[in-house]
């Protein structure tokens, strides 16, 4: 019998790919057909501004600096005309995880989700009323530049739980892009690399990357390279933190350095915030990192005495408010349950890592700055013993106990959760058994768990470092405080965020409906308020709060 044919079903369409916005949107990534009208469309655009006698700016990088500053810059005005002295092209990688942010600043829209009211409105202004910014995804877009603004990432990859020492520089990313930049723009561009990265990187890893492919290229002068870092703060002064403070810049050679010094003159407020001009990248470079580095240790030095206080009955904010009163320790203060953001966390490592990977050091000189990061990463461990212990004062286990972590970011009225220490203590919570909720009202997505398996870095989240992890990525944010406090076992206070400044104990306990445990991580209970919350019947642990069992004690 003949074998009959099969039918065979058409090789199904492949989906093309797209990258996905925050808030779902979905954007198909460029086509090889769209590179070349978009370099045509960028080089009208660069021809229009140069006859308004405008400096093409390219900003490679459009991440939570990178975005803002392009729009300084979009924004910044000839001090003599009043009139728009630089057009930017804001550059982003076209890859699924961040080709979103070309469409979005395209259309005037911010990339990044800020509480200054400012950065809409400035992206906004620049894109749409002042033309003066575009967004861009090819690479072309260099060889437009007067100027190049670098804003890439360099993370430090720790490889373990507070033993920074095991970790390592990324560089890849910042490495490539310093080649890319080196085939494409003109001989005369200047470069600037705004990322903060381990010294010598400048002078010692970009400056022969980008040597090189001049000569390749034919071109014999030196590329203009410079280093200015950024004091970017998030919260309601996110863009005066970049365009209204206070600079340090430097480049590798007197022409670079005149050239990063005009350029930051031009466009930040250097008139009441004037400029630092240092003679070479590794000095401006070492700043950051000491600048950091010293912040950290204050933080860190303070833990000890935290824990000396629990145990032994003193109240450590009384005892750090009693000594700012003294004004060369004025900046003294409480480290909270962990130190996170995206600077004090890592920034040390950089040095350290440099001192051997770049320079080539053998000996060992650092003993403070890791000391200072490992106390840091690690303080917030400590948080959930507290949680532990007051709910065994209460008769209960913190296995399936429900536990309200009230605050995800990293600091007080904002929505940035980078290095949070919150994570650090979700994550051992979860660990040790408790069902964990969050409540924060300036995040919307906690992506370091929805997303753990990619986010920050794939195979690098701190999920590796705990067990039970993989059912945080269901963990949503709480939108309704008062419904999550409903029926919990354990409040935890980890963030001063001004909503929870305001809390009533009676209020807090008529939520909950039951005695319940609560621990205050960052000194946001005064003494009235402990002594009501025991009146009714809950147990009150605090971070750096000895003297919480004596207000117990006096109770009866």
């Amino acid at each position: 019998m003949p074998r009959l044919k099969q039918k065979t079903s058409p090789p199904a369409a492949s989906t093309p790919p797209v990258s996905i916005s925050p808030a779902g949107e979905k954007f198909p990534l460029p086509t090889p057909a769209d590179y070349r009208s978009e370099f045509a469309r960028l080089q009208k655009l660069a021809q229009q501004n140069r006859k308004a006698g405008r400096e093409i700016v390219v900003v490679v990088g459009l991440g939570f600096v990178g975005a803002v500053m392009a729009a300084v810059v979009a924004d910044a005005k000839d001090k003599q005309t009043g009139q728009p002295n630089k057009f930017v092209i804001g550059m982003q990688r076209p890859s699924p995880r961040s080709f979103w942010k070309i469409p979005l600043l395209s259309r005037g829209e911010s990339p990044i989700k800020a509480e200054d009211p400012e950065v809409d409105l400035l992206i906004r202004r620049c894109v749409k009323e002042k033309k003066t910014l575009a967004a861009t995804f090819t690479e072309e877009a260099l060889k437009l530049a007067d100027v190049v603004v670098v804003d890439v990432q360099c993370d430090y990859l720790k490889e373990s739980l507070g033993n920074v020492r095991t970790g390592a520089a990324d560089m890849a990313a910042l490495e490539a892009s310093m080649g890319t930049i080196a085939e494409h723009i003109p001989a005369g561009a200047l470069v600037l690399i705004e990322t903060t990265v381990a010294p010598g990187t400048t002078e010692q890893v970009a400056y022969p990357i980008m040597k090189k492919i001049f000569e390749r290229r034919g071109i014999a002068s030196d590329p203009l390279l410079a280093h200015s870092y950024e004091r970017v703060m998030p919260g309601r002064n996110y863009v005066a933190s970049i365009r209204d403070f206070w600079r340090v810049c430097s480049g590798i050679n007197a022409d670079a350095r005149t050239k990063v010094t005009r350029f930051l003159n031009e466009v930040l407020n250097t008139e009441q915030f004037p400029l630092t001009v240092l003679d070479r990248p590794i000095e401006s470079e070492t700043a950051k990192i000491v600048e950091n580095s010293y912040r950290a240790t204050l933080l860190a030095f303070m833990d000890e005495w935290s824990l000396f206080a629990e145990r032994n009955g003193v109240d450590l904010k009384k005892v750090i408010d009693a000594i700012k009163v003294r004004p060369t320790h004025s900046n003294i203060m409480f480290p909270g349950p962990g130190i996170g953001g995206y600077c004090l966390p890592k920034d040390g490592g950089l040095g350290m890592w440099a001192y051997k990977h770049i320079f080539g050091w053998e000996d060992d000189i650092f003993r403070i700055t890791p000391t200072a990061i490992d106390v840091n990463d690690t303080r917030s461990l400590h948080a959930p013993q507290l949680v532990r212990d007051a709910l065994r004062n209460l008769g209960k286990p913190l296995a399936a106990a429900e536990v309200l972590v009230c605050g995800a970011s990293y600091r007080e009225d904002v929505g940035d959760t980078r290095y949070s220490g919150s994570e650090v203590m979700v994550r051992k919570l979860a660990e040790m058994g408790a069902d964990v909720k969050v409540h924060d009202p300036y995040v919307e997505h906690w992506w370091e768990f929805e997303a753990q398996d990619s986010y920050p870095h794939p195979a690098y989240s701190l999920k590796r470092f705990f067990t039970r992890q993989e059912s945080l990525k269901n963990l949503r944010l709480e939108r309704d405080l008062t419904a999550a406090l409903k029926n919990v076992d354990a409040v935890v206070l980890a963030v001063r965020h001004e909503q929870y400044l305001k809390l009533q104990p009676d209020e807090v306990f008529q939520a909950v409906g039951r005695p319940f445990a609560l621990v205050d991580c960052f000194c946001i209970l005064n003494d009235a308020q402990i002594r009501r919350y025991l009146e009714l019947g809950c147990e009150v642990k605090g971070m750096g709060r000895g003297h919480i069992r004596r207000i117990k004690e006096s109770l009866g």
